[in-house]
């Protein structure tokens, strides 16, 4: 047969430091980070914008992303058990009587790094944190900025879903065929569809696509045409994929017809529509 199912075990942890083990997420995490900064750099150059304005927009795009997946995660998808467990929404810890971090610091916790994250916590998180950054530093229009950071987003949105994958986390409905993957680290010996590596190879597409816009045209002169096309792709990506996708939970059982994930992605697909409409005025 041409397609066969694969067997999947991966060990999540790279290596461990006492009580802190360092997960394969965390470096996918920080590969996107170091990767994004170095593609927004050369887009600064390319634009002759001061290279030191690069650093604190960083740093604003990685608190951004970080506390808006965080929140995302917790009011989006999983308030229910947060509400009784507040530490752990912004502390890498997650309870367990048996065990202690940090040399005995923290009883009855355990080291688990930050497994909760949610994209649009972190589309939200990321253009907040944007508008702040540009009270402080006046040199564009903030579409400006939003046209060049989704360049370098869009790659690491592909690196954080090989990182799911890893963790063998949002994974996709059973195949019910011979085609898939078969999460044997989670107890299972049915294929199912590696929606993390869909996912992962729309971003990297749409990272062609949004490089070559830049890089390319003039289209990066349309104050609003990249960051439109950026969330109508990307979220258009997440809708697409939410159909073999295993439910994440959330508000989806009230509402009906739609998971979760796709009724939050419609909001930025208008958006983006909007911004691409509005971006043809500054042709």
């Amino acid at each position: 047969m041409m397609f066969s199912k694969i067997d999947w075990s991966p060990n999540e942890i790279l290596f461990s430091v006492g009580p802190i083990s360092i997960h394969w997420y965390s470096v996918m995490f920080i590969t996107a980070f170091s990767l994004g900064y170095y593609i927004i750099n050369k887009i600064y150059i390319n634009d002759k914008k001061p290279v030191e304005l690069v650093e604190p927009l960083f740093i604003y795009i990685v608190l951004g992303t970080l506390i808006g997946a965080r929140l995302g995660e917790v009011f989006f998808y999983n308030w229910e058990y947060f509400q009784n467990n507040l530490i752990e929404i912004f502390l890498p810890i997650k309870k367990d009587p048996n065990s202690s971090m940090l040399f005995g610091i923290i009883d009855g916790f355990k080291f688990v790094g930050y497994r909760g994250l949610a994209s649009h916590g972190a589309t939200i998180g990321i253009i907040t944190s944007m508008f702040i950054y540009k009270k402080k530093f006046k040199y564009d229009s903030v579409l400006w900025i939003f046209d060049r950071i989704v360049v370098p987003i869009a790659i690491g949105g592909m690196f954080v879903r090989i990182g799911n994958f890893f963790n063998s986390e949002i994974v996709g409905n059973y195949t019910g065929t011979n085609f898939g993957i078969i999460f044997s680290n989670r107890g299972e010996i049915f294929p199912r569809h590696p929606a993390q590596l869909y996912e992962a190879f729309g971003y990297f597409l749409l990272f062609i696509l949004l490089w070559q816009l830049y890089w390319k045209t003039n289209f990066k002169n349309n104050k609003g045409f990249l960051f439109g096309l950026f969330l109508i792709c990307l979220f258009t990506i997440r809708v697409l994929v939410e159909f073999v996708k295993e439910s994440q939970g959330g508000f989806e059982d009230q509402i009906g017809i739609l998971t979760t994930g796709q009724w939050l992605s419609i909001p930025f697909i208008l958006i983006g529509i909007f911004f691409m409409i509005r971006s043809k005025k500054n042709i």
